[in-house]
């Protein structure tokens, strides 16, 4: 076994094989950009060594200086985890070449798996089965248009040297290919550097089914079973699980020896994923080759929650010339597993990834990179930034069961039981895809999110009157209120009167919708009721009207707002402090946390997650309104390029700019009508979040 190992990578999967390596008395050597200086795989790792700037083209994409680093502090192997260097052909080549082992395939088998046009010619040769497509070198676009017009639409554009989801575009119609073409290649460029593509049918509700594969020095080949991928947004897996619902043995038999065909035909070791396109026809299930991952997969902790097997474990020994710890007569499945990947992003804006601080990062009882019930792999802490540089994925949680039934609802209890406030999350969003009729019932396919579309965005699982009555515990929390209900009421902050009722108003938001709260006959005292099990409660009249703006005028002068109760009644509550709190409404008794972030209350409790924002008047004192006509970017990133001029007439709608972050493209739409007055950046420019990047003049229009 190597004593020491450089990890190249960062973030969960540099945390994930530094663990196994300290169990085995590895030692181990991280590497960081500047955007990583105090990231968490730094401190888990024996060493650390400076490798660039943020951007990865400046640091974790820099073999030659990786292998220098690794060479400098006396490694012998070097681990890529997975994304930046791991596919690379050529960094596996100069590891072998500088002495050093690369952990992972030899770089014939990933050059031969690594571009998908040639792996599906292998795998034609091997008796594999391959979906109908196009996987030649002719990349003239006319050409490939009318070879998807053979084919037949829909069909799908795929970067030949893809993987991770990125680089693939689905084509319904013909006249959509040219303009979709050329987005798939300008995602391909900056992902991989490569933008040849290879054009597929697009097989009816197709689900993705995906095989473990390792193979070891001494030609021993075992699958460890299948995972169903299949929930997907933007072609990027949301949930997985394993083993495939669906797949019986005969099929899991064939998938599995197929999978092993595919590794066999190109002398692969290490640890492998074959992933197969399963079309769902009539009641049947018919699996074709779509392409082999010639490294380790992000969802691979299902696996080893089903096996017991550390694959991290596997792919350190056969590195280091050991045969393969079992046989496949010696492997089997062992109850249910799925994992959540907890991303940073908004799901209710088209998944836009979101960057910030992760103020609150709070997780339910759980191990970390073990095999148990509930586990959490991650690679920050509380306080650590989500930069735009890298991936957004923040944690996978990964929950292992006797039943698939058991394993959803331990899945759901523990994301239940995440909170994370400081930017947004797709938390809510993976518990509203679990209690689907279409999951939890196994109707599964890539389409899944879009037919329960419905059910997943724009949802509020909380009510109105939960979310108010949380965020006023919360401020009087936070002032000291109702802490000591035996003080002496004129040193609290109470409004307390001696004369009449105390009275006070709070401004709120809630779904963009203004309302405002009034409290009265508010009060504390001593619980005489052990039901309600706290030494101060505190209780009194919430009234919450809805405030409708009226668009009629009088004299040239606006009629003032009008307003529509929406609830009134008695509440208790009782806070132990500014973020635990027991609520009493409408007959319920109700836990809940919350925390504050830019004025927003982030309310959680056992039934889900939602907000509501809790307005500081003073505190917006003296602010103008934004320009009308502004457009600003939405996130940090890069511009791509613009599709207007300065002078140009638009429509609402009509696409303006495309910005890349994340290494996913997105296309900035017009708000309104108008011209184009002023482009603020040029395309290749850097822009953050909330930059102004043009100006749309919407009197022009007009005149």
């Amino acid at each position: 076994m190597f004593s020491k190992i450089l990890i190249a990578n960062r973030g969960e999967i540099a945390c994930r094989v530094a663990a196994t390596a300290k169990r085995l008395g590895v030692n181990t050597v991280a590497v960081y950009s500047d955007a990583d200086r105090e990231a968490k795989h730094i401190a888990v790792c024996d060493e650390a060594v400076y490798l660039g700037g943020s951007s990865p083209k400046d640091s974790y994409l820099k073999g030659d200086a990786i292998i220098a680093i690794a060479l400098d502090v006396g490694a012998q192997a070097i681990h890529p985890g997975y994304g930046f260097l791991s596919e690379n052909a050529d960094f596996a080549q100069a590891c072998q070449d500088a002495g050093l082992v690369f952990i992972g395939p030899s770089a014939a088998a990933i050059r031969a798996m690594g571009g998908k046009s040639e792996s599906k010619r292998l795998m034609e040769a091997a008796g594999v089965p391959l979906i109908p497509g196009y996987h030649g070198d002719n990349q003239d676009a006319e050409f490939l248009k009318q070879q998807a017009d053979s084919i037949g639409y829909p069909v799908l554009i795929k970067a030949s040297a893809g993987g991770g989801g990125k680089g693939m575009r689905i084509v319904e119609q013909s006249s959509d290919f040219i303009d979709l073409l050329d987005s798939c290649r300008r995602e391909a460029i900056t992902s991989f550097g490569n933008d040849q593509v290879l054009i597929e049918k697009y097989a009816l509700k197709p689900r993705h089914i995906e095989i473990q594969v390792f193979g070891d020095t001494h030609g021993n080949y075992v699958h460890l079973f299948e995972r169903d991928c299949s929930v997907q947004r933007r072609h990027q897996k949301v949930l997985e699980e394993a083993p495939a619902p669906g797949v019986d043995v005969s099929m899991r038999e064939a998938m599995g020896t197929a999978a092993i065909e595919a590794a066999r035909a190109v002398n692969y070791f290490g640890a492998g994923t074959v992933e197969f396109i399963v079309e769902q026809r009539e009641g049947s299930m018919n699996f074709y080759f779509m392409e082999m991952n010639t490294r380790l997969q992000v969802e691979h902790p299902v696996s080893e929650a089903i096996t017991g097997v550390d694959l991290v474990e596997w792919q350190l020994l056969v590195a280091a010339g050991k045969p393969l710890p079992k046989q496949q007569d010696e492997l089997a499945i062992n109850g249910h597993a799925i994992e959540a990947r907890i991303c940073a992003e908004n799901p209710d804006n088209g998944f836009l990834p979101a960057t910030g601080t992760l103020f609150t990062y709070r997780k339910p009882e759980h191990s970390t990179f073990n095999i148990t019930d509930v586990r959490i792999d991650d690679g920050v802490r509380e306080g650590d930034v989500i930069s735009p540089f890298y991936d957004s994925m923040i944690a996978k949680l990964i929950v292992h069961a006797p039943t698939r039934e058991q394993a959803l609802a331990k899945l759901d209890r523990a994301l239940g039981q995440t909170r994370i406030v400081g930017l947004p999350t797709n938390v809510a969003f993976l518990r509203y895809i679990l209690n689907t009729e279409s999951f939890s019932q196994a109707n599964l396919d890539t389409a899944l999110i879009e037919r329960e579309a419905d059910e997943l965005f724009n949802q509020h699982p909380l009510k109105l009157s939960t979310l108010a009555v949380t965020a006023i515990a919360q401020q009087l929390a936070s002032e000291g209120i109702a802490q000591d209900a035996d003080a002496d009421p004129f040193s609290k902050p109470t409004g307390f009167r001696a004369y009449n009722d105390y009275t006070r108003s709070f401004s709120l938001i809630y779904d963009e919708q203004a309302y405002s709260a009034r409290i009265s006959n508010w009060h504390n005292a001593n619980d005489a009721d052990s039901k309600k099990g706290s030494d101060t409660l505190s209780s009194f009249t919430l009234a919450i009207e809805k405030e409708i703006a009226s668009n009629d005028t009088q004299d040239n002068v606006n009629v003032a707002a009008q307003t529509e109760s929406v609830y009134e009644g008695e509440v208790s509550y009782a806070s132990s402090d500014a973020h635990n709190h027991t609520l009493w409404l409408e007959g319920a008794r109700i836990s809940a946390q919350s925390w504050v972030h830019n004025e927003t209350v982030y309310v959680f409790t056992d039934s889900g997650r939602d907000e509501i924002t809790l307005i500081d008047i003073m505190a917006h004192v003296g602010e103008e309104s934004a320009a009308v006509g502004s457009l600003k970017s939405p996130m940090p990133g890069q511009v791509v390029a613009f599709k207007v001029a300065v002078g140009d007439s638009v429509k609402k709608g009509e696409p303006l700019a495309v910005i890349e972050a994340m290494k996913i493209e997105h296309t900035i739409t017009a708000p309104t009508d108008g011209v184009v007055a002023e482009l603020l950046f040029a395309a290749g420019d850097s822009v953050a979040d909330g930059d102004e990047l043009l100006r749309i003049d919407t009197e022009a229009s007009e005149a």
